[in-house]
């Protein structure tokens, strides 16, 4: 009886300090509605850019470069990548350029060596590397999807084996994933796609739940960012069928970035570019399933590749 009375007690006293924890947590996120958070410095931060060659990538690494952190451009393509880092330094910053394939393991391993021996432990990291999957998943070959798993889920668990060892020494860094919209929904006659950016909002829940509970006293943040790279990459803007052009409009790559990293700043946990994805993400899996169908064909929104 008395050992009943004692787990009620107890049980009832973490009741109540979950509801005073809950009941701050929502005026918190109350006034960073009126009043957003203090963005971060990121100068001195080693910052690695996957994706540097080109669109949100590179104007993630060019702000970056701008705001003082040292800039490591990652990508396969050599030529792109190096034009990247000869910008950031042109304009005053500190980059250095890798060529690497993230979806080889040992490739990148052996970059991660190489940066910490010759430049320092990395502090931040901009994961912009996918591929779009123009086909349905019965036209589309086998190995288009391999290739589309690969880069867009794969390199990640090499990318975070290789790097996030380095963050856990200096107990503190910053992990930014970027996902498309195919993350919120999925999207017709796109399904490799959508399950490899399904599977990255799920690496980075997990994630932040391990770095959580395993390191306690560690300031390492996860941030996932969910794009539409169909408003935001010109290689697609011709593609694009927009039923309601004028709703969605298109942003530039440059101002992509630039929310990206205010929000990254800022530190929050989910984003989107542009804002309102996100809610309509959340918002179409609240309704009842023939409302959110309804509402799909009513945008009737889509690429159409060539």
């Amino acid at each position: 009886m008395l050992l009943q009375l004692y787990a009620f007690i107890v049980l009832s006293w973490d009741a109540l300090c979950l509801l005073v924890q809950v009941y701050f947590a929502f005026l918190e996120a109350c006034w960073h509605l009126i009043c957003p958070p203090r963005q971060k410095s990121v100068k001195n931060d080693i910052a690695v850019i996957v994706g540097a060659s080109r669109g949100v990538g590179r104007e993630l690494a060019l702000q970056l470069g701008a705001l003082g952190a040292y800039i490591i451009c990652c990508d396969i393509d050599s030529m792109g990548n190096k034009k990247t880092a000869v910008d950031i330094t042109q304009n005053g910053g500190n980059a250095i350029a890798y060529q690497v394939d993230v979806t080889n393991r040992e490739q990148v391993f052996k970059m991660a060596d190489k940066l910490k021996r010759d430049i320092g432990p990395v502090s931040m990291i901009f994961h912009c590397c996918g591929m779009p999957s123009p086909h349905s998943l019965v036209a589309q070959p086998p190995p288009d999807i391999r290739a589309t798993i690969d880069r867009s889920v794969m390199s990640h668990f090499w990318i975070l084996q290789a790097l996030l060892p380095q963050m856990q020494e200096q107990r503190k860094g910053h992990i930014v994933a970027l996902s498309s919209v195919a993350g919120l929904t999925g999207i017709k006659d796109q399904v490799p796609l959508s399950v490899s950016q399904f599977a990255v909002k799920g690496l980075t829940e997990s994630l932040r739940q391990e770095l959580r509970t395993s390191q306690r006293h560690a300031k390492i943040q996860v941030t996932l960012v969910h794009i539409y790279p169909f408003l935001v990459s010109p290689e697609y803007s011709r593609d694009i069928r927009l039923r309601i052009p004028s709703y969605f409009g298109t942003l530039d790559p440059r101002e992509a970035a630039r929310q990206i990293i205010v929000g990254v700043r800022q530190g929050y946990a989910e984003m989107s570019v542009p804002g309102y994805l996100l809610f309509m993400g959340n918002l179409l899996r609240l309704l009842p399933r023939e409302v959110s169908v309804r509402l799909r064909e009513l945008l009737d929104t889509g690429v159409d590749f060539g």
